[in-house]
């Protein structure tokens, strides 16, 4: 009987932060170093809390990798194909998850640590984060403000729509850290 195959990468401790949210929406996950960028955005949807409703893109010195589409324009390399370990060298290595163009979530990935992998340990696994993503669909960070603003006063012209349709309240400080890494080990 063939045995199981070791993987023997590294831990990445990546620091994930919602670009130009204030105050600042971020996580701290770690993941192998065998992960792909396709299981990387699996990820990331989980622990930031989107619902991957719409297209994204990893961008790591320059070059675009996602979900090629011969109808683009651009060349997008197959994010399948590639793991992190491949792409990003070490400490300090930064690099791009962009989710739902139309909105343009940018979040940047700064890579904190490099790790021995602990025994028992299943990753990935988010260590803290803080703050709840912004909705789906609320325009990017630049409209989540507006969003905010309408939402918390209840005298806002537009209070009664947003929390129709947010479905009633919505917490920007809420953050689970136990659901979040419960769906991770579900991967």
């Amino acid at each position: 009987m063939p045995s199981k195959k070791v993987d023997a990468s590294p831990v990445y401790q990546l620091k994930v932060t919602l670009k130009d949210s204030k105050p600042p929406i971020w996580r701290c996950i770690q993941v192998r170093g065998s992960t792909t960028f396709a299981r990387l955005h699996d990820i990331l949807q989980i622990t930031m809390g989107w619902t991957d409703s719409h297209l994204h893109q990893f961008i790591v010195r320059n070059e675009y990798y996602g979900v090629p589409n011969p109808g683009w324009d651009m060349e997008v390399k197959d994010e399948r194909r590639v793991k992190l370990e491949q792409l990003v060298a070490g400490v300090k290595d930064r690099f791009i998850y962009e989710y739902d163009f139309g909105d343009s979530w940018a979040h940047a990935i700064l890579v904190e640590k490099m790790l021995t992998p602990e025994p028992g340990v299943k990753y990935p696994v988010c260590l803290t984060g803080k703050r709840a993503c912004p909705p789906e669909d609320v325009g990017g960070i630049w409209s989540y403000d507006d969003f905010m603003a309408a939402v918390r006063d209840p005298a806002h012209p537009e209070h009664e729509m947003y929390t129709d349709w947010i479905g009633g309240s919505f917490d920007p400080e809420a953050f689970d850290l136990e659901a979040v890494n419960q769906q991770l080990r579900q991967l």
